[in-house]
């Protein structure tokens, strides 16, 4: 018999599940992927690359030396041709943009005062921006984590009221724990002066802890798999 296209006309549409976003989901956006991919979380070998360059080159231009002003130079010019070479090659400027622009900061910081270690100032000024937006967030009730993976998995109507509330409390205390703890470690070598260490301290706790803790917190929010029905069931 064939069907009847009055009959399928009148067969409601099954609403399409939000998309997940793929493995290749750049930084924050691994939260929702199905695979995590370290690479990805830190914004690729260039967006790797673009985030330390700056710094690293600032310490040793800066201890080989001595004098501020070739370390500032060579730091802001780094951070201006990330920018150049992503115009030349029309990819996303987001990243290098925003090492830019925190380059400029750190530069105009540091000159301005003649103080090495002021480069690092606008970090641990971020840092504890961001730690205070963690706890407040947790605090009302809003925790950041959960806000991210609604946005990226689309899913904002009752996440606030889901089985996995709980986790994205407890994964937003895991970056209060990684703000808290850069700015524990980074604060008195600031204070301390001490450029080398301070600006080793700001790599190892940047990048490579920054993916270490992403990681952690896809562990934590991942939507369950769902379970394979057993052998032999019906098709539904």
């Amino acid at each position: 018999m064939n069907p009847d296209p009055d009959e399928e006309a009148r067969v409601p549409a099954v609403p399409a599940a939000p998309p997940v976003p793929a493995v290749g989901s750049r930084g924050i956006g691994q939260l929702a992927a199905a695979e995590f991919d370290f690479m990805e979380a830190v914004g690729g070998w260039r967006g790797l690359v673009e985030s330390i360059a700056p710094g690293l080159v600032f310490v040793i231009v800066f201890l080989a030396t001595g004098d501020l002003v070739p370390a500032l130079v060579a730091a802001g010019s780094l951070a201006v041709l990330a920018v150049l070479v992503r115009l030349a090659q029309r990819t996303p400027l987001t990243q290098a943009f925003g090492g830019l622009f925190g380059v400029a900061i750190s530069v105009v910081w540091a000159w301005q005062s003649g103080e090495a270690a002021n480069f690092f100032q606008w970090g641990l000024w971020v840092n504890a921006a961001y730690l205070l937006g963690c706890l407040v967030s947790i605090l009302a009730r809003w925790p950041v984590v959960g806000v991210l993976v609604a946005l990226i998995r689309g899913t904002w109507e009752g996440w606030r009221e889901s089985p996995m509330f709980r986790r994205y409390v407890l994964a937003t205390w895991l970056w209060v724990a990684l703000f808290a703890a850069r700015l524990l470690v980074q604060v008195p070598l600031f204070r301390a002066d001490d450029v080398a260490w301070l600006g080793t301290a700001k790599l190892v706790m940047g990048v490579p802890l920054f993916g270490l803790v992403v990681w952690l917190t896809w562990l934590m929010v991942r939507e369950p798999a769902e379970p394979e029905p057993p052998r032999g069931s019906p098709p539904h």
